[in-house]
């Protein structure tokens, strides 16, 4: 049965879904590739309800993840702090790098357990509406090693909390190239943002096939959250907020490109005219 859910594209929408833990873990542990046991979401001194940030839109989680200890080989939980931000504007790399560094210095993420002052180790996912380069995979991660003078890895120790705590990985997803692709559990979850299924009539809606999703509960629990969420009105009237704000973006940057286009031309022609001067 085809389903008509609501696009998780719209800050409105994501943060609909991403607030429930059952969805952010089923995300968070796709993306992370480990079993996230509990999910906190964290608060943080940057709105997203703002006209002026509305083109960027970030939730920080702080994730309890169960993975095998690398020096003692058992399962142990950790917290790992989520540092997670989508746009769908590719001029926003200055301030991703200012929520990094407010991260970094926000007292908050200082590790209960450290009298030195530790932090929690931390992994920035960005869900990105654009391409990156020239960069053909829809997912990558982007992870820090430890190497010594010359250049071969250094494997004990690289886990230490002085060295998690002044550096950190990411994973840029590019929405885009989703395009129906569902190799793996990663891609699978993200096939709920494939744009390539929007409904012809209405973006705000996605057309989904819930008959690929049948044998995983999890992904049944989002997509029922996503259907609710197309039937809500207030929610509807976030989106089309968002629709509107997006078009007023569209529109002043189609001017834009407009006017260098006539100086350029205007240029020439004054280029063409002092060549014949002289």
């Amino acid at each position: 049965m085809i389903l008509h859910v609501a696009n998780p594209i719209y800050d409105s929408v994501f943060k609909y879904i991403m607030s429930d833990e059952r969805i952010s873990k089923t995300i968070l542990s796709a993306l992370l590739k480990k079993e996230v046991v509990r999910v906190e979401m964290r608060p943080h001194e940057y709105s997203n309800t703002t006209r002026d940030t509305l083109s960027m839109f970030r939730i920080d989680f702080a994730a309890t993840v169960r993975e095998r200890d690398a020096r003692e080989g058992e399962m142990k939980e950790r917290v790992v702090l989520i540092e997670l931000q989508k746009t769908w504007l590719d001029t926003e790399t200055l301030r991703f790098r200012q929520y990094l560094g407010a991260q970094y210095s926000n007292k908050i993420n200082i590790r209960d357990d450290s009298p030195k002052g530790f932090a929690y180790p931390m992994v920035a996912v960005y869900l990105l509406g654009h391409r990156v380069g020239d960069i053909q995979e829809p997912v990558v991660y982007v992870n820090h090693d430890v190497f010594d003078y010359n250049g071969q890895v250094v494997a004990k120790g690289k886990e230490e909390p002085f060295v998690e705590s002044l550096t950190h990985n990411s994973i840029i997803v590019q929405i885009p190239l989703l395009k129906g692709k569902v190799n793996n559990r990663l891609e699978r979850v993200l096939s709920i943002f494939d744009q390539t299924k929007k409904d012809l009539d209405d973006q705000q809606v996605l057309n989904i096939d819930d008959k690929k999703y049948q044998d995983d509960a999890d992904m049944m629990y989002v997509l029922h959250m996503l259907t609710a969420a197309a039937a809500d009105s207030e929610m509807r009237q976030d989106m089309n907020v968002e629709d509107e704000y997006y078009k007023a973006i569209e529109d002043r940057d189609t001017a834009i490109l407009q006017r260098e286009k006539e100086l350029e031309k205007r240029e020439e022609q004054l280029r063409q005219k002092n060549e014949q001067l002289q």
